[in-house]
């Protein structure tokens, strides 16, 4: 960590499998809405939770992350461990009356080769993390800044969202929102959603074109 701060209050795992990135990558091709619906519309995240950089889209492999409200200590402390390809996923209690996230940790994440950041609570610094090109989601926007006390976990399944989120287990987002799939399903999720992709591509050559409209 850059910051001085003890850490005994905090719950570390730091070993767990990463998905195929290979996996990653081609499922990151194709839209959030039609990933959900591949899995049956399930593992969406509550719409609360939206982009703040807007127009930067997210793909990679959940490390989860609980902390109190308005404290970063765990943030800071996971990315000693995180990986390039991780999206950081915080479970801060969904409040919002205070960050736990700003522009300090967002160059700390470009640096690690972070793929993006979902935070079940608040962020700020929103101009410096979309000029970062750091895809951000979050359930809102706070200038006060946050504690660094713990407790917290990092590594253990959390609730963001009101989705379970495992390390290891993909997460997508775009302007529509965020979808999970859970690791063990992420090459059968690819092989439907692609399906889904080739039938929805033959209902839309059904819909008749301008040109066809105006020769009628």
């Amino acid at each position: 960590m850059i910051i001085s701060a003890p850490t005994d209050a905090l719950q570390i795992n730091a070993a767990w499998e990463r998905p195929n990135p290979e996996t990653i990558a081609k499922l990151s091709h194709f839209p959030v809405a039609l990933i959900a619906d591949a899995q049956g519309r399930m593992g969406v995240m509550n719409s609360a939770l939206s982009s703040i950089t807007t127009g930067l889209a997210l793909s990679g492999s959940v490390l989860p992350i609980l902390t109190r409200e308005g404290d970063n200590l765990a943030i800071h402390r996971a990315l000693d461990d995180a990986r390039e390809g991780d999206v950081l996923v915080i479970n801060a209690n969904s409040e919002t009356n205070r960050a736990c996230f700003g522009d300090i940790l967002g160059e700390l994440c470009v640096s690690k080769g972070i793929a993006g950041v979902v935070i079940d609570g608040a962020t700020r610094d929103v101009a410096d993390l979309s000029e970062l090109g750091l895809p951000v989601f979050a359930r809102g926007v706070n200038p006060a800044g946050p504690f660094k006390y713990g407790p917290g976990t990092i590594g253990r399944a959390v609730a963001c969202g009101n989705v379970v989120c495992n390390p290891g287990d993909g997460i997508f987002g775009d302007q529509d929102g965020l979808v999970v799939v859970p690791s063990a399903n992420l090459e059968m999720v690819l092989e439907l959603t692609m399906a889904q992709d080739a039938a929805e591509n033959n209902l839309r050559a059904l819909i008749p074109s301008e040109d066809s409209r105006i020769k009628a």
